[in-house]
């Protein structure tokens, strides 16, 4: 086995400074990764106007990213390993910008569809290694880091649901910007800055990944645990990206306007973040044992009552919004913390996000089929509701205190 793995710091520059750039970098990056997502689901009826697609289409168009992220997170590990992480995600970044610059150009609605799937490529690799990136540059602050990003992801998120119906309609020239100068604006605005920062905090360093068996990198598809935690990141992704593709559709029905219906994604969102935030608050004591399967219970409650009262979905969101941001940022927290190590800690993340999206690029498929084969919305959110339960009974086993690849 080769030695471990070395980094590099930066050639100049205090300690503390470094540090800064390196939270910047990590916020920056944060901040690009929902976005270009979470803009869609409220646009749905103007891309279907525009583009003659049908709701279950849509609905497939949705669910490309996740396609992507299954596929390619397998992908990202050995990337890593090869040509060092901060190489790779200063890479994806850019990968991520070209795919929303293609996914807005005018013409064929084909562009759409490959801009989409470029976009899912970049956030592939770039959700598979931000775990392993802060197990190894924040190993002591592994839930309050974690607690940031996932805060950031939706805080931007929610941002960009809000504003991307408004922004597709201000005038230019005398007419609409429309859908794709609202995606252009909303998914792109902040990637330069990004790439910049990134490159910024990391010029100099290397971390290839040498000192990884052969067992960490195919052991970790047999380790039982580890697919506690990709059912875990699965579920709780599934639940998320029927809620931001389909809850706008939702609350249209129950006669509230486009605008509005942007509106109550960004509430959803913004609550998110709130339950990111609150999460390492839980990890605390006794609770941390049960966290996982305790906090979907919130969004239980609020998929049944937007199934039983849908005219009441500012009192549901905000339930919903906890749940799925205190989710992510646990799935993530398990990641890191069911790892000895960052290289561990990347496979982990690599198997259980491949796994975990083939189960959430379902989600919005099916959702989206169900209401168009009932004309309702009371099957579709069963689906959401029976997601749930599925996700507490898999957070009690996951939440028990190991590690992958220990000695079984």
């Amino acid at each position: 086995m080769a030695s471990p793995s070395r980094i590099i710091p930066p050639p100049s520059g205090s300690r503390a400074t470094s540090a800064a750039l390196l939270i910047a970098a990590v916020c920056l990056v944060a901040a690009n990764m929902r976005p270009t997502i979470t803009g869609l689901g409220p646009l749905l009826d103007q891309i279907g106007a525009d583009t003659g697609m049908t709701i279950s289409t849509l609905g497939v168009l949705a669910a490309v990213p996740l396609v992507a992220w299954a596929l390619f997170s397998p992908l990202a590990h050995d990337l890593s390993r090869r040509f060092g992480q901060p190489r790779v995600l200063l890479w994806s970044l850019v990968v991520l910008l070209a795919g929303t610059v293609v996914r807005s150009l005018p013409g064929p609605v084909v562009s759409l569809w490959i801009g989409t799937a470029v976009i899912g490529i970049g956030i592939a690799i770039i959700n598979v290694l931000m775990p392993s990136v802060v197990k190894r540059d924040f190993a002591g602050h592994v839930p309050a880091v974690t607690a940031l990003y996932t805060a950031l992801l939706a805080g931007f998120g929610a941002i960009s649901s809000g504003v991307v119906v408004p922004i597709s309609h201000v005038e230019l020239g005398g007419d609409p910007a429309g859908w794709r100068i609202a995606l252009l604006v909303t998914g792109g605005i902040l990637l330069p800055f990004a790439i910049a920062v990134w490159w910024w905090a990391h010029r100099g360093r290397r971390a290839h990944s040498r000192s990884a068996s052969q067992h960490g990198r195919t052991g970790i598809w047999t380790d039982p645990l580890a697919w506690l935690v990709a059912a875990y990141m699965g579920l709780q992704a599934s639940m998320f990206y029927m809620l931001v593709t389909w809850l706008a559709a939702i609350s249209m029905s129950t006669g509230r306007s486009e605008v509005v219906a942007g509106v109550d994604v960004m509430v959803y969102q913004l609550f998110s973040l709130a339950g990111s935030l609150l999460l390492p608050l839980v990890l605390r004591g006794r609770i941390e044992r049960f966290a996982p399967a305790l906090i979907p219970s919130l969004a239980i409650v609020g998929a049944a009552g937007l199934m039983l009262a849908p005219g009441a979905i500012l009192v549901w969101t905000p339930l919903l919004g906890l749940s799925s941001g205190a989710t992510l940022g646990m799935s993530l927290t398990l990641m890191a913390q069911r790892a000895r190590d960052h290289d561990a800690a990347s496979a982990l993340s690599g198997m259980s996000q491949s796994v975990g999206y083939v189960i959430a690029a379902m989600g919005p498929v099916v959702f989206g089929w169900l209401h168009s084969l009932t004309g309702g919305w009371t099957a579709s959110l069963s689906l959401l509701l029976a997601v749930l339960v599925l996700l507490t009974v898999v957070g009690v086993f996951a939440g028990r205190d190991r590690y992958v690849l220990d000695s079984r």
